[in-house]
């Protein structure tokens, strides 16, 4: 399992040149691990994807889903507290919970962005992380149902996420989520309005390390990515 939760947190991060050199690797691992049934399947249909482009197009791609949708964050909290001041505790309490595991942070994201948790999990026992994994079901579950309706391939890593918690979504949680309207990354205007949100901070640090809007982030963050160190869209 261990493994498993390791390679979908490489999976579903931002695709890195040292990510798409060791799909290969991925597979084997996945093949040689204990996991439950179809899991394998289901993440190899994504490696094979992801092997099949150059880093250019998993990058473009990566971007468009996730970082230029709210409605596919990959922050956790983003889906149940937005950018409200409780989202910033909730921040707290689960930078807390990795310190107290003895779980360095990588300081460039947010405790709440899913690659970290499963990496987070990934160090725990079975009996641990299929609890918190238990906790997420909903969310991950919605994201994963959206990905599906767009017919990305990246619906496949949240559907191995769901046979590992081994329990269903509340129906109640999960209705809320996908009841919400998704939004079009191609709304300029939309976006601007994210960004013209109230910064939302956590902890006793600001700036840098703030839990403000994620777009704003992913601007910043889109435009350090590219070689050429301009944004793919002024807006992204």
């Amino acid at each position: 399992m261990t493994i498993a939760l390791k390679v979908i947190s490489l999976l579903l991060s931002y695709p890195e040149q040292t990510q798409l050199d060791g799909l290969a690797e991925m597979k084997q691992a996945l093949s040689s691990s204990e996991v439950p049934k179809g899991v394998p399947e289901l993440l190899s249909r994504l490696i094979d994807d992801l092997a099949s482009l150059d880093l250019y197009e998993a990058q473009e791609r990566y971007v468009s889903l996730f970082d230029r949708s709210r409605s596919l964050s990959l922050h956790l909290f983003e889906h149940v507290h937005g950018e409200s001041r409780d989202r910033g505790q909730a921040m707290v309490d689960l930078k807390a919970m990795y310190e107290d595991h003895g779980f360095e942070l990588d300081t460039k994201e947010m405790p709440d962005y899913l690659p970290l948790f499963l990496e987070f999990l990934s160090v725990l026992s079975s009996h641990e992380a299929n609890a918190l994994l238990a906790e997420t079901v909903h969310i991950t579950a919605a994201v994963g149902a959206r990905l599906k309706k767009r017919g990305s391939v990246y619906a496949h890593a949240f559907a191995a996420l769901s046979l590992f918690s081994g329990v269903k979504p509340d129906e109640a949680l999960l209705s809320e989520l996908l009841s919400i309207k998704e939004d079009d990354p191609d709304d300029l205007s939309a976006l601007d309005r994210i960004w013209e949100e109230e910064v939302v901070t956590f902890g006793g640090n600001a700036g840098e390390g703030a839990c403000g809007p994620d777009r704003l982030r992913t601007q910043m963050r889109a435009a350090q990515r590219r070689p050429d160190g301009a944004a793919a869209n002024p807006m992204v």
